[in-house]
């Protein structure tokens, strides 16, 4: 099957891959679902990097079908010569179903690569993908870090197909000769994504690809606030037993002011979670020289700084 593939199609993605990790003799994980995409990415990964692939399907067990996929990639894998794991959520997928399978496959296949000294993860998320992300994110009134959408890089995580197309993928799978898997959910109105990508079908006035280019201007804009965030943190904070001071955060411009909000309080407040109605509207409060409670703590702002305490015990009836 290996054979079949167009060499520059196998050059391109040898490059994509080196712009993100150094590759040279690392042990290379391709996180196989059976679809196109993930395919694509195992049959390109194993001709670019042959002797250094693994591969993974982790088998949700939300459809009667998911067994069957697994053992048909573990197939497709061996005929390849690539090793291949099956991994099984220890309980089962409950609540947000799309939300809860992504944590889990990613709990899975960290734990996975941690044990067998895997480099990194590869995910077949692409451009399309991206697109996609993005205007769900604007949808839902995402700031800059949510427009950053899929990151290229995220720990072990990497994605090397961010500015490959959907279509693209598909040709190379069908080029080697091999019968994807379908997922029904990609078309289950029932899922934001899929309402999303139906919606941009016919949508020939927007490119993907330019999408992905902003996407990632805007993780690079992403990182350099937060390494000015890291900077303004280790000036400005003052941390006292169970207290946090951050000075004069009124000379600073509003997204500043907000990531360190979440930065005071996230110091103070291990198990609290950012929620961006809640972050705006105590930034507001404080500004005007106000008193609030997030989460475990109560912010006050003072003349020359914002304040953050453990809430006092409420008071028994």
């Amino acid at each position: 099957m290996q054979n079949a593939l167009p060499e520059a199609a196998i050059e391109r993605f040898r490059g994509d891959l080196e712009k993100l990790i150094p590759t040279h003799e690392v042990r290379l994980c391709i996180a196989v679902s059976g679809g196109p995409d993930s395919l694509a990415l195992l049959l390109l990964c194993n001709a670019a990097f042959p002797g250094q692939c693994f591969a993974a399907t982790v088998d949700h067990r939300l459809r009667a079908e998911s067994a069957d996929e697994a053992r048909y990639v573990a197939e497709i894998c061996a005929s390849l010569g690539i090793a291949h794991t099956t991994l099984v959520p220890a309980a089962a997928i409950t609540g947000s179903i799309q939300s809860a399978a992504r944590s889990a496959r990613y709990a899975l296949l960290q734990h996975w690569a941690a044990q067998s000294g895997i480099a990194a993860i590869l995910t077949a998320h692409h451009a399309d993908d991206q697109a996609e992300t993005l205007l769900m994110r604007l949808n839902r009134g995402a700031g800059i870090g949510g427009l950053a959408g899929i990151r290229a890089m995220n720990g072990l995580i990497v994605r090397p197909l961010l500015h490959w197309r959907r279509q693209e993928l598909a040709e190379i799978v069908e080029c080697a000769g091999i019968g994807p898997v379908s997922d029904p959910s990609n078309t289950d109105d029932r899922f934001d994504r899929a309402r999303i990508r139906k919606a941009i079908a016919d949508s020939d006035w927007l490119d993907p690809v330019a999408m992905a280019r902003s996407a990632a201007a805007q993780a690079e804009s992403d990182a350099a606030l937060g390494w000015m965030e890291d900077r303004l943190f280790a000036e400005r904070a003052r941390k006292a037993a169970e207290s946090l001071c951050l000075a004069d955060p009124l000379s600073l411009p509003p997204e500043l002011q907000r990531r360190l909000l979440i930065r005071c309080i996230r110091t103070l407040d291990d198990d609290w979670q950012p929620n961006g109605p809640d972050i705006q509207r105590l930034a507001e409060t404080l500004r005007i020289g106000g008193k609030a409670s997030i989460g475990q703590l109560v912010a006050r702002a003072t003349p020359d700084s914002w304040e953050f305490a453990p809430a006092p015990p409420r008071r028994k009836n």
